[in-house]
């Protein structure tokens, strides 16, 4: 595989990932952009001790716009997007409309809005800020806008997870950034504002609650039995087999027994690594035919385009990275044909989730519509 780095109109880099190594990208942005927005700040929440990004230019990103003027298809001579080839495999770009981004320089104050004190500034005071400091990318999984994940070959996937693992790597030496995030959004019901087959990455500037949540049970587990949590649970898992919807030498899918969401499932190398750049070749090639397998089924699962979140958990980039364990967390918020799982009350204030759909009759379900991917 060949990546080749270069510079968008506004300064922004985008990187092709190229599965032909004489691939040539010399075509050069012709847009005439603004500059990108002001850095974002982040406001800390005292009752959660929590960071929460205020990221208002957001507000400006695309919504759902026509074919014929997405931004992340290949550009054409009478409309330029993101991508100024005319043709690409996968492609990683910093996203012009960021949560988090490097113009926000640790040392440096963002612009205050009325009211509002640096913590830099007011020590303890209410509320205290920080600079959004961090990079936001979007991932092009293919340049045909009507694809989907679940129709790429596999060795497109492969080139995506070597893509994935090398912006992990690379973002993880970028000053400021604590944890790295690899993910895909997909469907409307999900919350998508673009239909082109993409993902995201988000390089945080601090360890995200969801994480240091594992982190912690992870650390209580390792001091009690002197073991791993998510090894045990995956062997736990192995063991049991009624959930296990697939393996391979490498990986393991399973619905997990305390699944949250009506579909979920989890795909794990048998190997404990903190991350996607610390798998080895053999590993992700092997993680390609589960991983696609896994979202073919989702859609087979009731004959329409499922959506879902897929998730990859990874260490953080300096803390507890011997507690952590890497895993893809697949999961849908479908229930049933036209059933939605909204999170209402108990779900939403008080993070008290409460499943449908035992996982034992989610995995029988998805064991059946991933059999008939293959038929």
């Amino acid at each position: 595989m060949k990546h080749t780095s270069i510079r968008l109109a506004d300064g922004r880099e985008l990187i092709y990932f190229d599965e032909a190594d004489d691939a040539v990208r010399a075509s050069v942005d012709q847009r005439d952009l603004a500059a990108p927005p002001a850095p974002t700040q982040l406001r800390r929440d005292p009752l959660t001790e929590e960071w929460v990004a205020i990221a208002s230019s957001r507000q400006g990103r695309p919504l759902l716009p026509p074919t014929s003027e997405c931004p992340l298809c290949p550009s054409k001579p009478d409309y330029f997007t993101e991508i100024p080839a005319d043709d690409y495999d996968v492609v990683v770009f910093e996203n012009r409309f960021p949560s988090f981004s490097t113009n926000a320089e640790p040392g440096r104050l963002s612009a205050e809005p009325p009211g509002v004190r640096s913590v830099q500034e007011a020590g303890d005071g209410y509320p205290s800020t920080r600079p959004g400091v961090g990079r936001c990318e979007v991932v092009c999984f293919t340049p045909d806008h009507d694809s989907s994940f679940g129709k790429l070959p596999e060795s497109r996937v492969r080139t995506v997870l070597a893509a994935l693992a090398q912006r992990t790597a690379e973002l993880s030496q970028v000053p400021g950034v604590e944890q790295v995030f690899c993910f895909e959004n997909r469907g409307v019901e999900i919350g998508v504002t673009m239909h082109h087959p993409h993902g995201q990455i988000y390089a945080y500037p601090y360890v995200t609650p969801k994480t240091r949540q594992h982190l912690a049970a992870a650390r209580r587990h390792h001091e009690a039995t002197g073991r791993n949590l998510y090894a045990d649970v995956l062997a736990a898992e192995i063991a049991d087999g009624t959930r296990v919807l697939a393996r391979n030498d490498h990986w393991t899918a399973f619905v997990p027994a305390f699944a949250r969401w009506p579909f979920e499932v989890h795909l794990a190398p048998h190997r404990q690594v903190p991350d996607l750049a610390a798998l080895s070749d053999e590993e992700r090639e092997a993680a390609a035919p589960l991983w696609l397998s896994l979202v073919r089924g989702f859609d087979a699962l009731f004959d329409g385009p499922m959506p879902y979140i897929g998730a990859w958990h990874q260490a953080p980039v300096r803390e507890d990275r011997e507690l952590a364990y890497l895993h893809l967390q697949l999961f849908s918020i479908r229930r049933g044909p036209g059933k939605l799982k909204y999170l209402a009350g108990s779900e939403s204030a008080m993070g008290a989730f409460v499943n449908d759909i035992p996982p034992e009759e989610a995995a029988a379900a998805l064991r059946t519509a991933m059999q008939a991917t293959l038929s």
